[in-house]
């Protein structure tokens, strides 16, 4: 990587790219420090503490939502609103045409993605507003004295804030290197890794000799299973099954066609990290729900009952939560998630790999799978080779999700910001993102050194 790097500082075209991409990224990154006018920090940080959704949602974006700033919400509208525009593309015909448009239909996809983007952030917006209203952040701004004033400003905010996060990434991926919303995801992820790593140990400066002793030795195995986790995933990302495919030979006038042997490549892990990313979703979105509606709800007066909303959220957090002092719900917790992301994996799988399709493409051009009977035959194989990469892929997935998380949080109890730094979503992401980025830079060396057969 470092070597590939190296090499592409060298072309001007490409150390301009990269100097581009760079400053937009520093934007992002910039965004995710300044405050929003009309929330006060100090309270800010009360707010935040040991609320486990939160945590996450700012170690997503760099620890933007915990600092109040301007790019708080970040750049998780926008890929929900992916992959609601993704499944929605196989469920409604309209979408399902446009996608088969080439060039014009992906402009309607993506005009349609915005869109939706810009209500998921007005509605995530709205429901942080409340929750920080909730918690007394919201203080009297531009003059404005009513709470309501105060909050619908802090709200259209956020949504500028996420609209031009969304137009940050759009440029990168237009005249920088690599797919923008990738990397804003990679570049918050790593910051938030950085932080919490910082944060840890600069606690360790006030405790004692032996105890900070403890906490170093700690780190260093934090950081070597981290190290383990990462080559894992670099494996099975490159790890795909390889499928030999002989073309016949093909008499056209005076010329021969075919006659070639080549393969069909198939990933291990074809779904990345998106069954896990679905599983996430799906568990933690009751709690979002609850969290952002019992925000409107005034607290219960002393001796009575709390409102349905409160007492679902309560029993959501202990029966199904990730807390390693709860056993029980933590065993219920990952069993959900590992259910979700065997589910997921197997539904995006159908997605992306058509076996009936490439079974015709071959027969269309003449190319058999080795001791394998052209058309429905072929479709079978083709088949069941998916299924079981597929099933491979989800323990993997599955592994990484749930391990990981359980062995960090026994390792280092109570920090629980490290451990959603190194989330196995994480991780997944910043290897994802920096093959991918390698990937793009060799291709665009390689363009660049083809001088073609007309020089």
């Amino acid at each position: 990587m470092l070597q590939t790097l190296k090499t592409a500082v060298k072309n001007k075209e490409i150390r301009n790219k990269l100097l581009l991409t760079l400053a937009l990224l520093f934007a992002f990154r910039l965004g995710g420090w300044i405050p929003v006018p009309g929330v006060d920090l100090a309270a800010m940080g009360y707010a935040m503490d040991g609320n486990t959704l939160f945590e996450l949602l700012s170690a997503i974006g760099g620890q933007a939502l915990s600092n109040g700033a301007l790019l708080a919400i970040g750049i998780s509208p926008y890929i929900n609103a992916s992959i609601i525009t993704q499944l929605l593309t196989v469920a409604i015909p309209k979408l399902e045409q446009w996608s088969r448009q080439g060039e014009e239909g992906r402009k309607k996809i993506e005009k349609v993605t915005r869109w939706l983007t810009l209500f998921l952030a007005a509605a995530q917006a709205f429901g942080i507003v409340m929750s920080w209203n909730n918690a007394n952040v919201l203080v009297p701004i531009f003059g404005a004295e009513s709470t309501v004033w105060v909050a619908v400003i802090v709200a259209f905010i956020l949504i500028a804030g996420a609209m031009f996060t969304m137009w940050l990434g759009e440029r990168i991926t237009e005249i920088g290197i690599g797919n923008g919303m990738s990397l804003l995801i990679f570049v918050g992820i790593v910051a938030s890794a950085g932080l919490a790593i910082w944060g840890t140990v600069a606690g360790m400066a006030g405790l004692g000799d032996d105890v900070a002793l403890t906490y170093v030795w700690r780190l260093l195995m934090f950081f070597l299973f981290v190290i383990i986790i990462f080559f894992l995933i670099v494996f099975v990302d490159g790890a795909e099954r390889k499928i030999p495919v002989q073309y016949a030979k093909q008499v056209k006038g005076n010329k021969v066609y075919g006659g070639q042997s080549t393969h069909i490549p198939i990933k291990v892990n074809a779904n990345g990290v998106l069954p896990i990313i679905f599983a996430t979703a799906l568990v933690t979105f009751p709690m979002i729900i609850t969290q952002f509606i019992a925000s409107f709800q005034p607290p219960p007066v002393e001796g009575e009952q709390a409102g349905a909303l409160i007492r679902f959220s309560a029993w959501w957090q202990r029966w199904v939560s990730p807390n390693p002092g709860n056993p029980w719900g933590a065993v219920i917790y990952f069993t959900f998630m590992g259910l979700l992301i065997l589910g997921f994996s197997y539904f995006y799988a159908q997605i992306q790999f058509k076996p009936d399709e490439v079974a015709r493409n071959l027969q269309q051009h003449g190319g058999t799978i080795t001791g394998i009977r052209p058309g429905k035959p072929t479709e079978e194989y083709l088949r069941k080779i998916s299924k079981r990469l597929t099933l491979f892929g989800a323990i993997f997935l599955m592994f990484v999700a749930i391990v990981p998380s359980i062995i960090m949080s026994q390792v280092f109890p109570g920090q629980q910001g490290l451990v959603n730094a190194f989330s196995a979503t994480g991780m997944l992401i910043v290897v994802s993102v920096a093959l991918e980025i390698r990937t793009q830079l060799e291709s665009q060396m390689m363009m660049k050194h083809y001088k073609g057969f007309l020089k």
